[in-house]
Protein backbone atom coordinates (compact mmCIF):
# COMPACT_ATOMS: atom_id res chain seq x y z
CA UNK A 1 0.00 0.00 0.00
CA UNK A 2 1.52 3.04 -1.17
CA UNK A 3 -0.52 5.85 0.27
CA UNK A 4 -1.14 6.79 3.93
CA UNK A 5 -4.15 5.68 5.36
CA UNK A 6 -5.13 8.91 7.31
CA UNK A 7 -4.43 11.63 4.68
CA UNK A 8 -3.74 9.95 1.51
CA UNK A 9 -0.83 10.94 0.72
CA UNK A 10 1.36 9.45 -1.77
CA UNK A 11 4.13 7.62 0.70
CA UNK A 12 5.81 5.53 -1.81
CA UNK A 13 9.45 7.81 -2.31
CA UNK A 14 8.77 8.06 1.47
CA UNK A 15 8.97 4.09 1.56
CA UNK A 16 11.91 3.50 -0.86
CA UNK A 17 14.11 6.12 1.12
CA UNK A 18 13.26 4.38 4.64
CA UNK A 19 14.36 1.07 3.13
CA UNK A 20 17.78 2.19 1.63
CA UNK A 21 18.62 3.76 4.88
CA UNK A 22 17.45 0.71 6.94
CA UNK A 23 19.62 -1.35 3.89
CA UNK A 24 22.54 1.09 4.95
CA UNK A 25 21.93 0.70 8.55
CA UNK A 26 22.12 -3.40 8.48
CA UNK A 27 25.31 -3.50 5.93
CA UNK A 28 26.46 -1.25 8.62
CA UNK A 29 25.86 -3.78 11.39
CA UNK A 30 27.63 -6.46 9.44
CA UNK A 31 30.73 -4.65 9.14
CA UNK A 32 30.33 -3.42 12.79
CA UNK A 33 30.20 -7.19 13.48
CA UNK A 34 33.45 -8.00 11.70
CA UNK A 35 35.05 -5.25 13.55
CA UNK A 36 35.61 -3.34 10.27
CA UNK A 37 34.36 -0.15 12.55
CA UNK A 38 35.72 2.31 9.52
CA UNK A 39 33.78 0.78 7.21
CA UNK A 40 30.37 0.23 9.62
CA UNK A 41 30.82 4.36 10.10
CA UNK A 42 30.85 5.34 7.01
CA UNK A 43 27.44 3.28 5.66
CA UNK A 44 26.07 4.42 9.15
CA UNK A 45 26.49 7.95 8.23
CA UNK A 46 25.22 7.09 4.41
CA UNK A 47 22.07 5.73 6.32
CA UNK A 48 21.54 8.92 8.27
CA UNK A 49 21.45 10.74 5.31
CA UNK A 50 18.33 9.23 3.75
CA UNK A 51 16.75 9.07 6.94
CA UNK A 52 18.28 11.36 10.21
CA UNK A 53 14.88 9.51 11.64
CA UNK A 54 16.70 6.24 11.92
CA UNK A 55 17.48 5.73 15.70
CA UNK A 56 18.61 2.65 14.93
CA UNK A 57 21.47 4.04 12.65
CA UNK A 58 22.29 6.76 14.94
CA UNK A 59 22.35 4.50 18.07
CA UNK A 60 24.63 2.03 16.62
CA UNK A 61 26.86 5.05 15.42
CA UNK A 62 27.04 6.06 18.60
CA UNK A 63 28.41 2.53 19.97
CA UNK A 64 30.76 2.59 16.92
CA UNK A 65 32.26 5.40 17.67
CA UNK A 66 32.87 4.72 21.58
CA UNK A 67 34.23 1.38 20.68
CA UNK A 68 37.02 3.17 18.72
CA UNK A 69 37.25 5.49 22.01
CA UNK A 70 35.71 8.91 20.02
CA UNK A 71 33.60 9.21 23.38
CA UNK A 72 32.15 13.01 22.37
CA UNK A 73 31.12 11.44 18.81
CA UNK A 74 29.22 9.21 20.21
CA UNK A 75 27.76 11.03 23.34
CA UNK A 76 26.45 14.01 20.51
CA UNK A 77 24.95 10.79 18.70
CA UNK A 78 23.25 9.73 21.59
CA UNK A 79 21.89 13.01 22.49
CA UNK A 80 20.47 13.77 19.51
CA UNK A 81 19.06 10.33 19.49
CA UNK A 82 17.20 10.72 22.41
CA UNK A 83 16.04 14.03 21.09
CA UNK A 84 14.39 12.74 18.25
CA UNK A 85 12.90 9.92 20.09
CA UNK A 86 12.54 10.39 24.03
CA UNK A 87 10.42 7.34 24.83
CA UNK A 88 12.04 3.87 23.94
CA UNK A 89 15.41 4.49 23.21
CA UNK A 90 18.20 2.63 24.19
CA UNK A 91 20.70 5.85 23.97
CA UNK A 92 18.90 7.23 27.09
CA UNK A 93 20.19 3.91 29.02
CA UNK A 94 23.52 4.66 27.08
CA UNK A 95 23.83 8.57 28.59
CA UNK A 96 22.76 7.37 32.16
CA UNK A 97 24.86 4.72 32.48
CA UNK A 98 28.15 7.40 31.65
CA UNK A 99 26.80 9.93 33.99
CA UNK A 100 26.30 7.84 36.54
CA UNK A 101 30.07 7.21 36.93
CA UNK A 102 31.91 10.44 37.80
CA UNK A 103 35.40 8.26 37.40
CA UNK A 104 34.21 7.05 34.20
CA UNK A 105 33.45 11.12 32.76
CA UNK A 106 36.70 11.83 34.48
CA UNK A 107 38.74 9.15 32.42
CA UNK A 108 37.05 10.81 29.08
CA UNK A 109 37.72 14.38 30.03
CA UNK A 110 40.90 13.31 30.74
CA UNK A 111 42.03 11.11 27.74
CA UNK A 112 40.44 14.27 25.71
CA UNK A 113 42.49 16.82 27.38
CA UNK A 114 45.76 14.57 27.02
CA UNK A 115 45.20 13.86 23.77
CA UNK A 116 44.92 17.11 22.58
CA UNK A 117 48.06 18.17 24.81
CA UNK A 118 50.15 15.16 22.79
CA UNK A 119 48.87 16.55 19.40
CA UNK A 120 50.64 20.36 20.97
CA UNK A 121 53.54 18.51 21.65
CA UNK A 122 53.60 16.90 18.20
CA UNK A 123 52.93 20.57 16.91
CA UNK A 124 56.03 22.05 18.89
CA UNK A 125 58.12 19.23 17.84
CA UNK A 126 58.70 17.58 21.53
CA UNK A 127 58.39 14.03 20.78
CA UNK A 128 59.96 12.70 23.88
CA UNK A 129 56.74 14.85 25.69
CA UNK A 130 54.40 13.86 23.26
CA UNK A 131 55.52 9.97 23.46
CA UNK A 132 54.98 10.21 27.13
CA UNK A 133 51.10 11.95 27.10
CA UNK A 134 49.92 9.62 24.74
CA UNK A 135 50.73 6.63 26.68
CA UNK A 136 49.17 8.05 29.46
CA UNK A 137 46.45 8.62 26.95
CA UNK A 138 45.97 4.87 25.99
CA UNK A 139 46.31 3.29 29.61
CA UNK A 140 43.26 5.96 30.06
CA UNK A 141 41.53 4.90 26.67
CA UNK A 142 43.10 1.62 25.40
CA UNK A 143 40.55 1.51 22.72
CA UNK A 144 41.46 4.84 21.22
CA UNK A 145 42.54 4.48 17.44
CA UNK A 146 43.63 7.80 16.96
CA UNK A 147 45.51 7.09 19.81
CA UNK A 148 47.57 4.04 18.79
CA UNK A 149 48.13 5.86 15.52
CA UNK A 150 49.98 8.58 16.50
CA UNK A 151 52.32 6.74 18.58
CA UNK A 152 53.03 4.94 15.74
CA UNK A 153 53.46 7.70 13.52
CA UNK A 154 56.00 8.87 16.25
CA UNK A 155 58.04 5.72 16.40
CA UNK A 156 58.01 5.84 12.64
CA UNK A 157 59.66 9.35 12.89
CA UNK A 158 62.69 8.22 15.10
CA UNK A 159 62.84 4.73 12.95
CA UNK A 160 61.87 2.52 15.25
CA UNK A 161 59.73 0.55 13.49
CA UNK A 162 58.89 -2.27 15.43
CA UNK A 163 57.31 -0.51 18.05
CA UNK A 164 55.59 1.20 15.55
CA UNK A 165 53.81 -2.16 13.86
CA UNK A 166 53.38 -3.26 17.39
CA UNK A 167 51.38 -0.11 17.99
CA UNK A 168 49.81 -0.35 14.81
CA UNK A 169 48.31 -4.32 15.38
CA UNK A 170 46.70 -2.81 18.48
CA UNK A 171 44.74 -0.70 16.40
CA UNK A 172 44.07 -3.40 14.46
CA UNK A 173 42.65 -5.55 16.91
CA UNK A 174 40.33 -2.30 17.50
CA UNK A 175 39.43 -1.70 14.03
CA UNK A 176 40.48 -3.97 11.00
CA UNK A 177 39.30 -2.25 8.05
CA UNK A 178 40.89 1.15 9.14
CA UNK A 179 42.66 2.98 5.43
CA UNK A 180 45.02 4.77 7.31
CA UNK A 181 46.71 1.55 10.07
CA UNK A 182 47.04 -0.51 6.49
CA UNK A 183 48.80 2.48 5.03
CA UNK A 184 51.19 2.82 8.08
CA UNK A 185 51.70 -0.63 8.65
CA UNK A 186 53.12 -1.27 4.76
CA UNK A 187 55.14 1.62 5.24
CA UNK A 188 56.98 -0.08 8.19
CA UNK A 189 57.17 -3.45 6.59
CA UNK A 190 58.36 -1.85 3.67
CA UNK A 191 61.33 -0.11 5.95
CA UNK A 192 61.75 -3.74 8.21
CA UNK A 193 62.87 -5.62 4.95
CA UNK A 194 64.76 -2.79 3.56
CA UNK A 195 66.73 -2.52 6.56
CA UNK A 196 67.36 -6.51 6.50
CA UNK A 197 65.31 -6.89 10.16
CA UNK A 198 64.08 -10.61 8.62
CA UNK A 199 66.76 -12.19 8.94
CA UNK A 200 66.85 -16.19 8.60
CA UNK A 201 67.94 -18.47 11.61
CA UNK A 202 70.15 -20.95 10.78
CA UNK A 203 69.29 -24.52 12.53
CA UNK A 204 71.71 -26.05 15.22
CA UNK A 205 69.84 -29.22 15.35
CA UNK A 206 68.73 -31.76 12.83
CA UNK A 207 65.89 -34.05 13.45
CA UNK A 208 64.68 -37.20 12.31
CA UNK A 209 61.77 -40.18 12.70
CA UNK A 210 63.34 -43.50 14.35
CA UNK A 211 60.23 -46.00 14.26
CA UNK A 212 58.28 -44.38 17.26
CA UNK A 213 61.27 -42.53 18.51
CA UNK A 214 62.21 -39.02 17.39
CA UNK A 215 66.11 -38.53 16.95
CA UNK A 216 67.57 -34.71 17.63
CA UNK A 217 71.25 -34.47 17.17
CA UNK A 218 73.87 -31.50 16.02
CA UNK A 219 73.67 -30.52 12.39
CA UNK A 220 77.65 -30.62 12.56
CA UNK A 221 79.53 -33.28 14.15
CA UNK A 222 83.05 -33.33 15.34
CA UNK A 223 85.31 -36.05 16.12
CA UNK A 224 87.67 -35.37 18.68
CA UNK A 225 90.73 -37.32 19.40
CA UNK A 226 93.00 -38.18 22.10
CA UNK A 227 95.65 -35.74 21.08
CA UNK A 228 93.08 -32.71 20.47
CA UNK A 229 91.99 -33.20 24.33
CA UNK A 230 95.48 -33.22 25.27
CA UNK A 231 96.21 -30.21 23.85
CA UNK A 232 93.15 -28.48 24.57
CA UNK A 233 93.59 -29.11 28.15
CA UNK A 234 97.27 -27.62 28.55
CA UNK A 235 96.27 -24.72 26.55
CA UNK A 236 93.06 -23.94 29.14
CA UNK A 237 95.90 -24.81 32.02
CA UNK A 238 98.10 -21.99 30.48
CA UNK A 239 95.16 -19.65 29.68
CA UNK A 240 94.13 -20.38 33.31
CA UNK A 241 97.50 -19.08 34.75
CA UNK A 242 98.02 -16.02 33.03
CA UNK A 243 94.51 -14.82 33.88
CA UNK A 244 95.06 -15.11 37.83
CA UNK A 245 98.70 -13.88 37.26
CA UNK A 246 98.00 -10.54 35.18
CA UNK A 247 94.17 -10.24 35.78
CA UNK A 248 92.81 -11.43 38.82
CA UNK A 249 96.04 -10.62 41.42
CA UNK A 250 96.54 -6.99 40.15
CA UNK A 251 92.86 -6.51 40.64
CA UNK A 252 92.46 -7.48 43.98
CA UNK A 253 95.22 -5.51 45.49
CA UNK A 254 93.79 -2.38 44.06
CA UNK A 255 90.21 -3.70 45.26
CA UNK A 256 92.09 -3.45 48.72
CA UNK A 257 92.97 -0.23 48.08
CA UNK A 258 90.27 1.26 47.22
CA UNK A 259 87.76 -0.05 49.22
CA UNK A 260 87.02 1.91 51.98
CA UNK A 261 87.05 5.19 49.49
CA UNK A 262 84.42 2.88 47.02
CA UNK A 263 82.16 2.14 49.73
CA UNK A 264 81.98 5.98 51.02
CA UNK A 265 80.93 7.34 47.78
CA UNK A 266 78.69 4.74 47.99
CA UNK A 267 77.02 5.64 51.05
CA UNK A 268 76.81 9.26 49.95
CA UNK A 269 75.43 8.43 46.94
CA UNK A 270 72.63 6.53 49.01
CA UNK A 271 71.98 9.30 50.63
CA UNK A 272 71.80 11.75 48.11
CA UNK A 273 69.64 9.23 46.61
CA UNK A 274 67.18 8.59 49.65
CA UNK A 275 66.66 12.71 49.57
CA UNK A 276 65.79 13.51 45.93
CA UNK A 277 63.37 10.16 46.27
CA UNK A 278 61.64 12.46 49.38
CA UNK A 279 61.89 15.11 47.73
CA UNK A 280 60.47 13.57 44.56
CA UNK A 281 57.44 12.00 46.38
CA UNK A 282 56.03 15.10 48.15
CA UNK A 283 56.20 17.04 44.77
CA UNK A 284 53.93 13.79 43.43
CA UNK A 285 52.13 14.14 46.26
CA UNK A 286 51.45 17.61 45.89
CA UNK A 287 51.26 17.05 42.20
CA UNK A 288 48.19 14.38 42.92
CA UNK A 289 46.62 16.79 45.13
CA UNK A 290 45.97 19.14 42.63
CA UNK A 291 45.01 16.52 39.83
CA UNK A 292 41.85 15.63 42.22
CA UNK A 293 41.05 18.93 42.91
CA UNK A 294 41.16 19.43 38.97
CA UNK A 295 39.50 16.57 38.48
CA UNK A 296 36.68 17.35 40.41
CA UNK A 297 36.28 20.56 38.53
CA UNK A 298 36.20 19.39 35.57
CA UNK A 299 33.46 16.79 36.59
CA UNK A 300 31.18 19.31 37.78
CA UNK A 301 31.90 21.10 34.38
CA UNK A 302 31.31 18.26 32.67
CA UNK A 303 27.92 17.91 33.51
CA UNK A 304 26.82 21.27 33.16
CA UNK A 305 28.29 21.31 29.81
CA UNK A 306 26.55 18.01 29.05
CA UNK A 307 23.13 19.91 30.22
CA UNK A 308 23.89 23.18 28.14
CA UNK A 309 24.38 21.21 24.89
CA UNK A 310 21.69 18.77 25.62
CA UNK A 311 19.38 22.13 26.17
CA UNK A 312 20.71 23.62 22.82
CA UNK A 313 19.85 20.32 20.43
CA UNK A 314 16.67 20.55 21.99
CA UNK A 315 16.12 24.15 21.35
CA UNK A 316 17.46 23.38 17.83
CA UNK A 317 14.73 20.60 17.21
CA UNK A 318 11.80 22.62 18.32
CA UNK A 319 13.22 25.45 15.91
CA UNK A 320 13.63 23.65 13.05
CA UNK A 321 9.81 22.59 13.80
CA UNK A 322 9.10 26.54 14.11
CA UNK A 323 7.73 25.69 17.40
CA UNK A 324 9.60 29.18 18.67
CA UNK A 325 8.18 29.64 21.97
CA UNK A 326 9.49 25.97 22.75
CA UNK A 327 12.73 26.92 21.64
CA UNK A 328 12.66 29.83 23.45
CA UNK A 329 12.68 27.77 26.64
CA UNK A 330 15.02 25.75 26.11
CA UNK A 331 17.44 28.07 25.17
CA UNK A 332 16.66 29.67 28.48
CA UNK A 333 18.39 26.33 29.89
CA UNK A 334 21.74 26.74 28.18
CA UNK A 335 24.84 28.66 29.86
CA UNK A 336 26.32 30.20 26.55
CA UNK A 337 30.11 30.58 28.51
CA UNK A 338 29.88 26.50 27.99
CA UNK A 339 29.80 26.43 24.67
CA UNK A 340 32.27 25.68 21.46
CA UNK A 341 32.95 28.97 19.52
CA UNK A 342 30.57 27.38 16.30
CA UNK A 343 28.10 26.31 19.27
CA UNK A 344 28.24 30.13 20.61
CA UNK A 345 27.44 31.34 17.00
CA UNK A 346 24.16 28.63 16.59
CA UNK A 347 23.27 29.94 19.67
CA UNK A 348 23.31 33.50 18.66
CA UNK A 349 21.67 32.61 15.37
CA UNK A 350 18.70 31.06 16.93
CA UNK A 351 18.15 33.18 19.73
CA UNK A 352 18.00 36.22 17.17
CA UNK A 353 14.92 34.52 15.25
CA UNK A 354 13.15 32.87 18.25
CA UNK A 355 13.29 36.61 20.14
CA UNK A 356 11.68 37.81 17.22
CA UNK A 357 9.16 35.28 16.54
CA UNK A 358 8.48 35.86 20.39
CA UNK A 359 8.25 39.62 20.26
CA UNK A 360 5.45 38.70 17.62
CA UNK A 361 3.82 36.71 19.89
CA UNK A 362 3.52 38.57 22.83
CA UNK A 363 2.68 41.30 20.79
CA UNK A 364 -0.37 39.58 19.23
CA UNK A 365 -1.51 38.47 22.99
CA UNK A 366 -0.96 42.43 24.30
CA UNK A 367 -3.53 43.51 21.17
CA UNK A 368 -6.04 40.84 22.15
CA UNK A 369 -6.12 41.56 25.52
CA UNK A 370 -6.26 45.30 24.65
CA UNK A 371 -9.48 44.97 22.39
CA UNK A 372 -11.01 42.97 25.65
CA UNK A 373 -10.54 45.60 27.43
CA UNK A 374 -8.72 44.09 30.05
CA UNK A 375 -5.52 46.95 30.14
CA UNK A 376 -3.86 45.85 33.25
CA UNK A 377 -2.45 42.26 31.92
CA UNK A 378 -2.56 44.11 27.98
CA UNK A 379 -0.12 46.97 30.07
CA UNK A 380 2.42 43.79 31.07
CA UNK A 381 2.81 42.33 28.03
CA UNK A 382 3.65 45.66 26.41
CA UNK A 383 5.92 47.15 29.01
CA UNK A 384 8.01 43.18 28.57
CA UNK A 385 8.19 44.16 24.73
CA UNK A 386 9.30 47.75 24.81
CA UNK A 387 11.81 46.42 27.13
CA UNK A 388 13.59 44.23 24.57
CA UNK A 389 12.91 47.08 21.94
CA UNK A 390 12.00 50.17 22.90
CA UNK A 391 10.59 51.22 19.53
CA UNK A 392 9.14 47.88 18.50
CA UNK A 393 7.14 48.29 15.09
CA UNK A 394 7.99 51.20 14.06
CA UNK A 395 6.47 52.67 18.06
CA UNK A 396 3.28 50.48 17.63
CA UNK A 397 3.51 48.56 20.88
CA UNK A 398 4.14 52.07 22.47
CA UNK A 399 1.83 53.74 20.97
CA UNK A 400 -0.67 51.40 22.75
CA UNK A 401 0.95 51.08 26.24
CA UNK A 402 0.26 54.96 25.94
CA UNK A 403 -3.67 54.34 25.56
CA UNK A 404 -3.57 51.51 27.92
CA UNK A 405 -2.18 53.43 30.77
CA UNK A 406 -4.41 56.36 29.36
CA UNK A 407 -7.38 54.17 30.12
CA UNK A 408 -5.78 53.14 33.64
CA UNK A 409 -5.88 56.36 34.71
CA UNK A 410 -2.21 56.90 34.87
CA UNK A 411 -1.81 60.23 32.79
CA UNK A 412 1.97 60.19 33.88
CA UNK A 413 2.83 57.09 31.94
CA UNK A 414 1.22 57.72 29.30
CA UNK A 415 2.71 60.46 28.34
CA UNK A 416 5.96 59.20 28.55
CA UNK A 417 5.03 56.50 26.25
CA UNK A 418 3.43 59.15 24.08
CA UNK A 419 6.13 60.80 23.19
CA UNK A 420 8.05 57.45 22.76
CA UNK A 421 5.50 56.30 20.41
CA UNK A 422 5.71 59.97 18.05
CA UNK A 423 9.63 59.58 18.03
CA UNK A 424 9.22 56.11 16.40
CA UNK A 425 6.44 56.30 14.03
CA UNK A 426 6.57 56.45 10.48
CA UNK A 427 2.90 57.37 10.64
CA UNK A 428 1.48 60.79 10.03
CA UNK A 429 -1.80 60.04 11.10
CA UNK A 430 -0.40 58.54 14.63
CA UNK A 431 2.26 61.23 14.86
CA UNK A 432 -0.85 63.86 15.03
CA UNK A 433 -2.68 61.48 17.33
CA UNK A 434 0.47 61.41 19.66
CA UNK A 435 0.81 65.45 19.22
CA UNK A 436 -2.64 66.45 20.17
CA UNK A 437 -2.56 63.46 23.28
CA UNK A 438 0.99 65.18 24.31
CA UNK A 439 -0.35 68.79 24.11
CA UNK A 440 -3.60 68.07 25.64
CA UNK A 441 -1.91 66.18 28.42
CA UNK A 442 0.64 69.21 28.99
CA UNK A 443 -1.80 71.87 28.74
CA UNK A 444 -3.78 70.60 31.80
CA UNK A 445 0.06 69.89 33.78
CA UNK A 446 0.36 66.24 33.43
CA UNK A 447 4.50 65.37 33.43
CA UNK A 448 6.57 62.66 33.11
CA UNK A 449 7.41 60.43 35.99
CA UNK A 450 11.30 60.78 37.05
CA UNK A 451 13.21 57.88 38.07
CA UNK A 452 11.64 57.88 41.69
CA UNK A 453 8.20 57.68 40.20
CA UNK A 454 6.94 60.88 41.12
CA UNK A 455 5.33 63.28 39.27
CA UNK A 456 3.70 66.81 38.86
CA UNK A 457 0.11 65.89 39.04
CA UNK A 458 -1.60 62.91 40.20
CA UNK A 459 -1.79 59.99 37.97
CA UNK A 460 -4.67 59.95 35.87
CA UNK A 461 -6.21 63.58 36.83
CA UNK A 462 -6.13 67.10 36.09
CA UNK A 463 -4.46 69.64 38.03
CA UNK A 464 -7.66 70.32 39.71
CA UNK A 465 -7.98 66.92 40.27
CA UNK A 466 -11.01 65.90 38.13
CA UNK A 467 -10.69 62.50 35.72
CA UNK A 468 -9.53 63.29 31.97
CA UNK A 469 -11.60 62.84 28.89
CA UNK A 470 -10.78 59.72 27.06
CA UNK A 471 -12.46 60.56 23.89
CA UNK A 472 -9.22 61.67 22.04
CA UNK A 473 -7.81 58.18 23.35
CA UNK A 474 -10.71 56.43 21.68
CA UNK A 475 -10.90 58.06 18.53
CA UNK A 476 -7.29 57.80 18.21
CA UNK A 477 -6.97 54.29 19.01
CA UNK A 478 -9.63 53.83 16.50
CA UNK A 479 -7.21 55.86 13.89
CA UNK A 480 -4.66 53.77 14.71
CA UNK A 481 -6.17 50.69 13.99
CA UNK A 482 -7.83 51.68 10.42
CA UNK A 483 -4.39 52.61 9.25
Amino acid sequence: MDTCPNCEADVKIWKKIASISNKLYNDGLERAQVRDLSGAVEYLKMSLRYNKMNTNARNLLGLVYFEMGESVKALSEWVISKSLQGEDNPATAYLADIQKSSARLDNLNQTIKKFNQSLTYCKDGNTDLALIQLKKVLALNPKLVKGHQLLALLYMKEERYDLALRALKNAEKIDVGDANTMRYKKECHEHLKANGKVKTKEKDTVSYQSGNDLIIRPAKFTDNTAVLTVVNLLVGAAIGIAVVCFLIVPGIRKNANTNAASQLVKANETIATREQSIKSLEDEISSLQQTVADAQTETSSAGEKNTSYEALLNAYVAYAAKENVKAGESLANVNRDLLSENAQQIYDNMLTDVKSAMLEADMNEALDLYEKNNYSEAITKFESIVQTDEGYQEGKAAYYLAFAYNYQKDESNALKWFQIAKNHTNSSSVRNTCKEMIDDMQSRGITVPDASGSTGTQAGGTPDGSAADNTTADNSDNNTDNE
